[in-house]
Parts: structure tokens; sequence; C-alpha cells
């Protein structure tokens, strides 16, 4: 294999940590499908299921979720013949690399994760060696097919710089050009989707209320239920994006709005600009259920069939697996390890 030879090659992963709302479909989903049909690039998507146990999961739980988020994967649109789809416990290559990268990467390096900091918090002591070693194995992901670009939200950029720390390290240290210094790629409307009943809070799963976010698999009824109930001001919509700096809450269901009719706010505000939420929340409401009840039904069609999944999974892991395998064994070769 020649160093230095990069597909322009996609690579992106979500936990199956269950409860799929809005937010990981605008947030995430949406751009993976763009990404695939653009034909720019070789897309491919992982569940990762080695960093959800980082933290402990209920074994039963953590299998129906894996397989639940495959289903999001293709109702929203990831076709498995276009795109490479598994779950990463069936690419062993991923943990191979991640050792090697464990011996690359500093711990000074993991210390500085806020992530890390936020979830170990003041209980560093108990928490897994797993989850002080997450960007370590988020790297090996990523560098183990050499992808050169990475769609990411905010709270992963620091993630991707420190995959660009490792491959620039492990190039210097082994005087090659062999893993490429990956791009990030952050774009598009509505990527941080807020709750609907604080405009200032992210939607979450954990939310106590259920009125706080729409799930993928709220039916048609409960979607445009919980948009009417949306928490909004008393003022009706400005004409240009500015007004909406100082209002949470109607940037919110605004950028939602675009983003679910693949424009950007600038774009529609000339059709919304000036009307009161009794207006707007009605037509946001519509146009949510035409484009989520569909991807809702099909999540269900798939999920009632758990072997067909599975199925999908280990093709698309056979796929990974012929990228993954010459790299890591160059990887190998590079180090001085005997195979």
């Amino acid at each position: 294999m020649p160093d230095a030879a990069f597909t322009p090659r996609v690579f992106s992963g979500i936990q199956p940590s269950g409860g799929l709302t809005l937010g990981n479909y605008l947030g995430a989903m949406k751009r993976f499908v763009q990404m695939q049909d653009e034909g720019r690039f070789e897309t491919i998507y992982c569940m990762v299921d080695l960093h959800a146990i980082t933290v402990w999961q209920d074994p039963a739980a953590l299998t129906a979720n894996t397989r639940e988020l495959a289903a999001f994967f293709m109702a929203a649109g990831i076709d498995p013949e276009k795109s490479i789809l598994f779950n990463q416990a069936r690419v062993p290559e991923h943990a191979q690399l991640a050792w090697i990268f464990n011996c690359v990467a500093r711990m000074g390096w993991m210390k500085r994760m806020t992530q890390w900091k936020d979830k170990a918090g003041k209980n560093a002591e108990n928490a897994s060696l797993g989850l002080f070693g997450y960007p370590a194995l988020m790297a090996a992901d990523i560098l183990i097919y050499h992808a050169t670009h990475v769609p990411v939200g905010d709270d992963q950029k620091q993630h991707l710089e420190l995959t660009r720390d490792v491959a620039i390290k492990f190039n210097h240290d082994f005087g090659v050009d062999f893993f490429p210094i990956t791009e990030p790629v952050i774009e598009g409307e509505a990527t941080r989707v807020m709750s609907l009943r604080d405009g200032s809070k992210k939607m979450s799963k954990s939310d106590p209320s259920d009125a706080s976010r729409i799930n993928m698999g709220d039916d048609a009824d409960a979607i445009a239920q919980k948009i009417r109930k949306a928490r909004t001001d008393p003022e009706p919509l400005p004409s240009e994006a500015e007004g909406l700096a100082e209002r949470p809450e109607a940037k919110n269901l605004v950028s939602i709005y675009a983003a679910l009719s693949d424009r950007t706010i600038a774009e529609v505000m000339p059709e919304i600009g000036g009307k009161p939420f009794s207006e707007f929340k009605p037509m946001l409401a519509d146009l949510a259920v035409d484009k989520l009840s569909p991807i809702s039904a099909e999540m269900r069609r798939l999920t009632a069939d758990p072997a067909e999944i599975d199925r999908t999974l280990a093709r698309g892991a056979e796929r990974a697996r012929e990228i993954a395998a010459p790299i890591l064994q160059r990887t190998y070769e590079i180090v001085g390890l005997l195979t």
C-alpha cells in the first residue's frame, strides 16, 4: 500500500445509547445522507458500540439500541449499498489500532478533553480507563479507514483535533506520511437543536419532559402536538434573521423549519417573517410531520425484523474490514510488529 494515497473518504459514528431525537436527525443524520448522495466521498457510518461501554450498559438494552440506531440510519436514507454501515464491535481493527494510538497519545492530551472532565467530574478515580482513553479509540475509528473528512458537531471538535494530533505524531515518530490529517466538516442549519420548552438548552433524551423533544419514534399526532405546544414569545417573527438573536425559542423553531426544508434561515425569512406563531407553528408542524413520520414508520418496520438488521450490519462489517485490514497491517509493519 503506497503511503499518502488518500481516497476522499468520510467516517462518522453515533453511540447506540437509545432515545433518538430530532436533534440526532438534524444535527447528524440528515448531513450523513447528503454526503452519501453527493458522491464526493466514500461514506462509512458506524454504530460505535465500543464507545458506549465506556460507561456501564445493560447488555440487552445495548443490543436493542444498536439495532434501533441501525434502523434509524437506514430509515433516514443511508443506503447500505451506497455507504458502508456496520457496528464497531464487528470490526476488531478499531480496537487493535486504538491500542497503538494509546501508545502514541499522551496522558496530558487526554486530561485536557472537556468530555472527560464533564463525564468523570469529581468521580474521576472511579471512572473507567476506557472513558479516559475514549479519544484514542475515536482516532482509531477514523484513521483505520484513512478517513479524510469527518462531519462533527461543536461537542466533538476537540476530539477530532486530538485525532489530528495523533496522526501528526505517529507520522513524525516513524518518519512516514501514512495517516491523513483529517478535516472536520461543520456546516448546515440547525446543527444544534434546542429544547422545545427552553431554547437555551440542547434537545436531550434525558430531559424529564417528553414535550421538550421530538422523538424519532413519535407518530404524526405526537409530532404536531409537540410543535404546537412549543414555548415561544408573544412577538411575531422578525423579517430578518438578525432579529432572532435574542429570541432563543423563536430561533430554534425557525432553525428547525429551515433545516427540514433544506434551506438556510436567511432563505426562509421572507416566507415566514412577520407571521405570528399561531400561523407559523402549523406550518412547521405540517412540514415536520411530512418529513419525519415516514422515517418513524420505516424505523418501526425495520426493527420488527432484527435478523435482517443483523445481516445488513454483518455485510457492512465485511466491507469495512476490506479497507481496515490492510491499513492495520501496514501500521504494524511501520511500528515493527511481527504478524
